[in-house]
């Protein structure tokens, strides 16, 4: 389970503050999981394999086994999602190299771009490629136009029968542009249920069919996010999604502006900005930033820490040490990230500004699947509270 540090928040927020605001979660939570609020996405987590999940997954072995690159057009939450747990997992120059067995995947779709375009087309050069177009309308100006680039050069490069077998569709079940299409086309196609929106749709097909053919474990990922569903059911503060949602919404009443996501890992920014889509209009502005040294203003900080990882890296010695560093040496990284972050929450909480810690478990898809899930409960949980309370 995800632990929730909040022991740099008090001094801005007093204990009897935060047991009042209990009242309030309680009921975002119950309204969120017995009745409408919840909609489609609290349904998705799963133990098991469903039959889409299969599904999902004999798709993604097709495409691994005959193409060099994926391309995946759409600009939703869940896009940004997937290529934010690739990054995360797999380091964001995962995709040099690559081809059949071991694709790259590459996003497009979400820009209006020239020289985007151009170097998308330079990278596919030569090139056995997919398309996967991720849209519950089929009409966002950005992903359709590079969706009809896209088909076209699959149809000059295949033929239009090899082509449609090279496409797949991921929209709305019934209705929009992109279903109507690949009901003439013949695609594949995956739903992104009704009831669940592209912010939300993570662990979708939208999300889970990239994640795949990127090589990632979305058996362990959905395992993962389904413990998380089941334990951070507990309605009281010692669900860590209750504290943080808690903390981050009082802090909003108390004249806090926005909410700084940190972390120290350098792949973690596009996760950031997935967060950051996810939690847009759920009271505090949300931006992502790498740990700073100073900060200042009405913030309120939260940090994302993963446990190390099993083998742990070292200083190197040097005889010289010229640069002042023999103190570390025979330390790990790990030791050094922790005496930073202890200095720089000393100096943030001295500067007013109040800090959150997520402590988490190793990087992994269990992991990822788990922190997904937390936040995605914690951010409908905030929004319920936020809307509430402008009634």
């Amino acid at each position: 389970m995800i632990q929730v540090d909040i022991s740099n928040i008090w001094g801005q927020v007093a204990l009897p503050e935060l047991l009042g605001i209990e009242k309030e979660i309680s009921a975002a939570h119950m309204a969120l999981t017995q009745g409408k609020e919840f909609l489609g996405w609290g349904t998705l987590p799963a133990d098991r394999p469903t039959e889409q999940m299969l599904r999902i997954q004999a798709a993604a072995e097709k495409i691994r086994g005959n193409s060099d690159v994926l391309v995946v057009t759409g600009m939703g939450g869940s896009c940004v999602g997937a290529q934010a747990v690739i990054e995360l997992l797999q380091g964001a120059n995962r995709n040099q190299g690559k081809g059949k067995g071991d694709p790259m995947v590459l996003f497009a779709g979400n820009n209006l771009s020239s020289y985007a375009w151009q170097r998308l087309q330079k990278a596919l050069e030569g090139k056995d490629f997919s398309l996967v177009m991720v849209s519950k309308s089929g009409d966002a100006p950005e992903s359709a136009i590079a969706a009809r680039a896209l088909r076209w050069m699959l149809e000059r490069k295949y033929g239009s029968e090899n082509a449609r077998k090279r496409t797949w569709a991921i929209t709305d079940p019934e209705e929009g542009a992109l279903r109507q299409m690949a009901r003439e086309a013949g695609w594949e196609t995956f739903d992104i249920p009704v009831d669940v929106s592209e912010a939300f749709g993570l662990l979708t097909a939208a999300g889970l069919l990239p994640m795949a053919v990127a090589g990632l474990d979305i058996r362990e990922l959905m395992v993962g996010a389904w413990e998380a569903s089941v334990e951070y059911d507990l309605r009281s503060f010692e669900n860590p999604v209750w504290l943080y949602a808690g903390v981050r919404n009082l802090l909003h009443r108390k004249g806090k502006d926005v909410e700084i996501l940190e972390s120290f890992e350098p792949d973690f920014q596009l996760f950031g900005a997935w967060w950051r889509q996810l939690f847009a209009g759920a009271g505090l502005l949300p931006v992502y930033a790498q740990l700073g040294a100073e900060a200042q203003g009405n913030l309120l900080e939260t940090m994302v820490r993963f446990a190390p990882p099993a083998q742990p890296v070292q200083v190197t010695p040097d005889v010289k040490n010229l640069d002042g560093l023999g103190c570390l040496e025979g330390k790990t990284l790990d030791y050094v990230q922790e005496q930073a972050l202890l200095a720089a929450l000393q100096t943030h909480t001295d500067a007013g500004v109040p800090v959150m810690t997520l402590e988490t478990d190793a990087i992994c898809e269990h992991t990822l699947g788990q922190l997904i899930w937390f936040f995605q409960l914690a951010c409908g949980i905030s929004r319920y509270v936020t809307e509430e309370a402008a009634r």
